[in-house]
């Protein structure tokens, strides 16, 4: 079950039901954070912020137009978008990176196991940065985090017909950049790291 009675508003007045939601989602949204982040602190701070961002957001979710986990990636994407935004001005002007968030030990070693479970996705998501930037987004949630083309238009704010069509463009792209097309791995199977892996197949099913 993907959701909640309510979904994120009902959560959102209720301390109860939103403790459910944040315990049934946390690991999913931290998950896809650890796939485009490689810092535990980071990750960690990333994805507090996106629960809190669901604060402000949830009256945004319509159940029709995808699961919780599909709305809540879309959130995550942004505010990992404004991470790297936010670290780029710092490196212009040559700052230290600040603001961490301090950790025990234990909780660094769970996301720093969280973080090598993760980069597999971290290498497939670098195979991508040549592509334009709508093609990619679609191609990485579907192939990296493991959306259906439904979800990844939903977490993008996009029609399904907009999705196909940029999953079909990317995976064009990236097959005559690797020059050889494969299958996508069987439900199931670990992530490939290379282009091999994500030119695979049709994508998720709708």
């Amino acid at each position: 079950m993907d959701g909640i009675r309510g979904g994120p508003a009902a959560a959102v007045r209720d301390p109860r039901l939103f403790e459910e939601f944040y315990r049934r989602h946390v690991d999913a949204v931290t998950s896809f954070v650890a796939r485009r982040v490689a810092d535990a602190h980071t990750v960690a701070d990333l994805t507090a912020e996106v629960f809190l961002a669901v604060l402000d957001s949830a009256h945004t979710y319509r159940a029709g137009r995808g699961g919780e986990r599909a709305w809540l990636y879309g959130i995550a994407r942004n505010v990992v978008s404004s991470e790297y935004r936010r670290l780029d001005r710092e490196r212009r002007r040559d700052r230290l990176i600040s603001g961490r968030r301090l950790l025990e030990a234990d909780d660094i070693a769970r996301l720093e196991d969280k973080l090598d479970a993760e980069s597999p996705g971290r290498r497939a998501l670098a195979a991508l940065e040549r592509l334009p930037e709508g093609e990619r987004a679609v191609l990485e949630l579907i192939v990296v985090d493991q959306l259906t083309v439904t979800e990844a238009a939903t977490a993008l704010g996009i029609r399904q017909v907009t999705a196909r069509v940029r999953l079909h463009r990317a995976r064009k792209a990236l097959r005559a950049e690797a020059g050889r097309e494969e299958p996508v791995p069987p439900a199931g199977e670990a992530h490939g790291t290379s282009l091999s892996y994500v030119t695979g197949g049709n994508g998720g099913e709708a």
